[in-house]
This record gives C-alpha cells, sequence and structure tokens, in this order.
C-alpha cells in the first residue's frame, strides 16, 4: 500500500475543509451558556430545597446537593435521556458534576457485561480519570499559588 504525498494530503485537507458544513459557532455557545446555566439553576433549587426544608445550613447543604445532582445525572444516563440531552445540548451539558456522572455511568453501563471488577471497576475511569488526574494537578498548583501568596 503506497502512502500519500504531502501534496495529495494538503489537497484531501483543502476538499474536506471545502465540503465541511459550516459550524453555527454563536448558536452553539449560546446554546451551551443557557443550558449549563439552567443546570446550575436545578441544582441551586435542590440546595435551596435542603436550606428550606431539611433545615441545613448553605453550607451543610453543598455535599447533599452534588450527591443529588450526581444520582439524577446517573439515572437520566441509565435512561438514556442525558446522552440525548447532552447530544442536543452541546458543551452546556458538560457542567462538571452531571457530566463527570454522565461519563462514569456512561463508561460502567458500557462495560457491565464483562464483569464488575476488570468491567466496571476496570473502565469506568477510563474516560474520566482524566479529569480527576488534572483536577488534582490543578488544585495543587492553586494551592501552591494560594500558599506563597499568603505566606509571602
Amino acid at each position: 500500500m503506497a502512502t500519500a504525498t504531502k501534496s495529495q494530503k494538503q489537497a484531501y485537507q483543502r476538499m474536506v475543509k471545502h465540503h465541511l458544513p459550516a459550524r453555527p459557532l454563536f448558536k452553539n455557545a449560546l446554546r451551551a451558556f443557557v443550558i449549563g446555566g439552567a443546570i446550575c439553576v436545578v441544582g441551586q433549587l435542590v440546595q435551596t430545597f435542603f436550606v428550606r426544608w431539611g433545615h441545613f445550613s448553605v453550607q451543610d447543604a453543598a455535599n447533599p446537593t452534588v450527591a443529588v445532582m450526581i444520582f439524577l445525572s446517573a439515572v437520566f444516563t441509565a435512561l438514556g435521556v442525558y446522552d440525548r440531552f447532552a447530544q442536543w445540548a452541546g458543551a452546556g451539558s458538560a457542567v462538571p458534576v452531571t457530566g463527570f456522572a454522565n461519563t462514569m455511568a456512561s463508561a460502567a453501563m458500557e462495560h457491565r457485561s464483562e464483569g464488575w471488577v476488570t468491567g466496571v471497576g476496570g473502565n469506568m475511569f477510563k474516560l474520566s480519570g482524566a479529569v480527576v488526574v488534572f483536577g488534582v494537578v490543578s488544585a495543587f498548583f492553586v494551592a501552591l499559588i494560594r500558599f506563597v501568596i499568603v505566606h509571602l
């Protein structure tokens, strides 16, 4: 099998670029902003519920609020609703807690036939593992910068 030359690759790239439909960037950005905000509003409503009717302080309501949002995301993923919603909503559905829960639940569901340990446990963090790693690393550097600023 012959490999393509550099000029053939460039010609192909020009042809692909010519035939690709224009992406509606403003529309996609607006939709992501509105949907991401709507998910945050739902989270705020859940927190308000815990504060008002559960008699939690605002700070104490944070953990159960996150747990409810993770639970809702996992349930909607299991029902197949979240994936269709995410395809329509775009980046707005990747609000950290719900998007993270969606990737974990999707990977777990996809590999459940391989068993609990090697299937679910071994593959659940493949997509979301990078989020955990970069989250921990960035948190370390932010804490380091804060430490330097406060102690100098």
